[in-house]
């Protein structure tokens, strides 16, 4: 893998060419050119899979892996080819390693709750951080009740980057399983992983691993971090909504009950006894989100043909750009100054509230996130409310940074 220094930005006319893939980037927001800049909390979509969804529903329907008729048999291949796409995409050693979900909620809810429930007792430890997103500490709070196992949280520095020596103070024999963002949707803060998840295997605990941030614009390597679990959306991915993969060690999926029961996660079913199906099917009960998931490949081969490490360094370059910009106004505060950040951006400016900010913005057609951003604990810890948030994808210009900037003069203007 190239140094990421070292990888060349897009052209002018690569980048252009990339935003024609988008249709959404053609669209006219009150009277203004779209700038998309929430992409931490969905991407838009190129026409290849927009395309793709719309040709399995008009030529390739129907269900998969229960049918012997044509239409069956093609959509099953396409689902198959699409899980070995995503295999490849993570490196993983084996099909039977990804788990297709309706999202990296689902995935991180089907490890607490399947992985959670058979393994955690009373007194035992599941350690998250500050920076976790909401979807990665409700379901731990969820089975610790079931369990009687304790929440610890790894706190941060005034940067927003994890505080050094903190995991040392937390681990113990207690501790079962640390669940970590590997790029926080608050900060945009680039957790290391790898030196993470060997600390807590050399404690005995096992690593979940929140991908949902990461995906799309970092190349991922299972056999490399080797995290026990791995979770990601395929819409933040420029994939469908509805479709997330869990990737999960082959030797901890081995151990794990089913999450839910139905179709196709079974082998055979009597009133007395239900076998259950080989994996990674017996955690896909019921109908897949089959046309997602096939698109979803055209996604992954998408961001694959372009290089993430391109992506990486094209959006590092808009985010120091923003950054930068931002922390010259000298009523705006950036959100964090984390040694390693992804395209993700969180900003205060001081005369109005972080929802009237992102409501000037798409006046002028700017696309931002306000709020908390699922990050309540978070914004707790820091002693605010919420931030203005934007987030960079593969499409993203020095331009719109500029309209951004450009933006808030309106905003001073109505609330000075």
């Amino acid at each position: 893998m190239p140094h990421r220094s070292l990888v060349a930005p897009f052209s002018d006319t690569e980048l252009e060419a990339i935003r024609a893939d988008f249709p959404a980037l053609g669209l006219k927001v009150r009277g203004q050119n779209l700038a998309y800049l929430d992409n931490a909390a969905t991407t838009q979509k190129p026409a290849a899979v927009i395309e793709a969804e719309a040709a399995f529903y008009r030529t390739q329907n129907a269900n998969v892996h229960r049918g012997v008729h044509y239409l069956s048999q093609i959509a099953t291949e396409l689902f198959e080819d699409a899980r070995e796409t995503v295999r490849r995409f993570l490196n993983a050693k084996s099909r039977r390693e990804i788990v297709f979900t309706k999202g990296c909620t689902e995935s991180i809810n089907l490890v607490a709750h399947s992985w959670g429930a058979k393994f955690l007792k009373p007194g035992d430890e599941i350690v998250l951080s500050q920076l976790e997103h909401h979807s990665n500490i409700v379901p731990w709070q969820l089975i610790a009740e079931r369990t009687g196992a304790v929440l610890r949280v790894w706190d941060i520095d005034e940067n927003c980057d994890l505080m050094q020596g903190g995991l040392d103070e937390l681990l113990s024999e207690r501790t079962k399983i640390v669940a970590l963002t590997h790029i926080a949707n608050g900060t945009g803060t680039i957790n290391p992983i790898k030196q993470v998840i060997a600390q807590c295997h050399a404690a005995g605990a096992k690593v979940l691993i929140d991908g949902a941030q990461a995906a799309a614009r970092t190349p991922l390597d299972m056999q490399l971090i080797d995290a026990d679990f791995y979770a990601l959306s395929a819409h933040k991915l420029y994939g469908p909504t509805g479709v997330g993969v869990l990737y999960v060690r082959e030797s901890v999926l081995e151990q794990m009950p089913p999450y839910q029961g139905g179709g196709d996660m079974i082998r055979t079913v009597s009133f007395d006894r239900t076998t259950y199906n080989d994996l990674p099917y017996r955690f896909e009960a019921g109908t897949p989100n089959v046309a997602g998931v096939v698109a979803f490949r055209q996604a992954i081969e998408y961001v694959q043909r372009i290089g993430l490490d391109r992506i990486f360094a094209h959006e590092k370059e808009l985010t120091d750009f923003a950054v930068q910009s931002l922390n010259a106004e000298p009523d705006v505060k950036t959100i964090g100054n984390p040694k390693n950040r992804a395209g993700i951006v969180a900003f205060l400016i001081e005369c109005a509230h972080p929802h009237d900010v992102a409501t000037i913005l798409d006046s002028i057609g700017v696309a931002v996130r306000s709020g908390h951003h699922c990050n309540m604990p978070l914004m707790k810890r820091l002693g605010i409310n919420g931030t203005t948030r934007a987030s960079f994808g593969v499409y993203n210009t020095k331009t719109e940074v500029e309209r951004l900037i450009e933006g808030l003069k309106k905003v001073r203007e109505i609330f000075q």
